[in-house]
């Protein structure tokens, strides 16, 4: 199997049980294809199994002696799986036409899967055009039996065994043709796309992968938090004692209130720094108040000025809602710290069930998306089946895009 991995889209599984549609990648189209359509690709394709069976044929026959020798049979089955590349080239725009199928664009199979393809398209395509051969004759059947009852000259013992007769071919004739139908679709999903078992230790893969980097991400936030409490708040409950200490030690009443002035402003200090690390723990403001305002919240708390655009009708889940928020005040912070910003813009727009999050400052660039922040935010993010990209070129300006799907 040939192509990159890299390419292909496995944050939806084609005909995975539980899942809407089938993304961008699968043999499944999302868009829905009229029956009349799909008769006419069905007729089309016993047409191209017929032609694909003449070329294995014909091309198996004249090339038969070259593949036998050594020293031409790579050039002959370069020869051969060219042909046969040609007729499956056919039949993939045939299922995309009549079918709706789509399938990944830079996926290629190896020559061997596109022989076997063939032969067996070849194959159900030629007992497919038999199938819908026996159900024509059925329909001729039919007419005559109707014929015969109308004129009276069949009596009714002969006309309900007939009936019995002809309604269980139908039956099992419609059923061999759905068979049919449905095999169709699965070669071409394991010869133009990858099969359904790949994509699905993909996404096991994925989802093992997403899950090992949430873990770290939660470490790694409160190795954070524990730092911000020993680091600040705890030194400055210490500074704290301190004053206090001296202020009720001393003997000089001027000297003991200028020292718990300094305590009292010490206190609301030490409040504002613990109420920072709170709201970077959980902002409480999304369960009482929404998405919209915890971002006015985070806005209010910057010190470089934040333009908020907010497009969002509707409720959001709780979990897209906490990564929004998240995303957001990790890129602020990052904006106001380390980026030398003046000026930050939040876009949040929600747009066919998925919710775009765009912070953009005008800083000096060159942020590391491999950075404790941006690494943790990319994990969150990932746990939610969301895309992060980091756009931060030396210079500036620095772009953090999300996307969260709401479904």
């Amino acid at each position: 199997m040939q192509g990159n991995p890299a390419d292909l889209t496995t944050r939806h599984l084609p005909g995975l049980p539980g899942q809407k549609g089938s993304g961008t990648d699968g043999a499944e189209a999302g868009r829905t294809v009229s029956w009349w359509r799909r008769v006419r690709g069905t007729l089309l394709g016993c047409a191209t199994a017929l032609a694909g069976f003449l070329y294995v044929v014909l091309a198996g026959t004249l090339l038969g002696p070259f593949l036998l020798w050594p020293r031409t049979r790579a050039r002959a089955l370069g020869v051969f799986g060219a042909g046969a590349r040609r007729q499956a080239g056919l039949e993939r725009k045939r299922r995309s036409s009549f079918f709706g199928d789509r399938f990944p664009e830079h996926y290629e199979a190896s020559d061997r899967r596109v022989l076997r393809y063939l032969a067996a398209r070849s194959y159900a395509g030629l007992l497919c055009a038999l199938v819908i051969g026996l159900l024509g004759c059925g329909a001729v059947l039919a007419g005559l039996l109707t014929r015969g009852m109308l004129r009276g000259s069949l009596r009714w013992e002969e006309l309900l065994v007939q009936a019995v007769l002809g309604g269980v071919l139908l039956f099992l004739d419609l059923q061999g043709l759905r068979s049919l139908l449905a095999l169709d679709s699965r070669l071409a999903r394991a010869c133009f796309g990858p099969s359904e078992q790949e994509l699905l230790r993909r996404r096991v893969d994925e989802l093992a992968g997403s899950r090992a980097a949430a873990v770290r991400a939660v470490d790694a936030e409160r190795r954070r938090i524990e730092r911000d409490l020993h680091d600040g708040i705890q030194q400055r409950l210490v500074a704290l004692a301190m004053l206090l200490g001296r202020a009720r030690r001393g003997r000089d009443p001027g000297q003991a209130d200028a020292l718990l002035r300094q305590a009292h402003q010490e206190a609301g200090d030490v409040l504002a720094e613990l109420r920072e690390v709170a709201w970077r723990v959980y902002p409480s403001a999304l369960d009482s108040l929404g998405l919209e305002e915890a971002l006015g919240g985070v806005s209010e708390r910057c010190s470089v000025p934040v333009r908020t655009e907010f497009d969002v009708r509707g409720p959001l889940p709780r979990p897209v809602e906490t990564a929004a928020y998240f995303v957001v005040s990790e890129s602020v912070t990052n904006a106001a710290k380390h980026a030398v910003a003046t000026a930050v813009s939040v876009r949040v727009l929600l747009d066919g069930g998925v919710l775009t999050v765009c912070v953009q400052d005008n800083g000096k660039g060159g942020a590391d998306p491999a950075g404790i922040g941006l690494s943790g935010l990319r994990s969150r993010v990932d746990a939610l089946n969301g895309t992060l990209r980091v756009d931060s070129p030396e210079g500036g300006p620095t772009m953090v895009t999300a996307e969260l799907p709401c479904a």
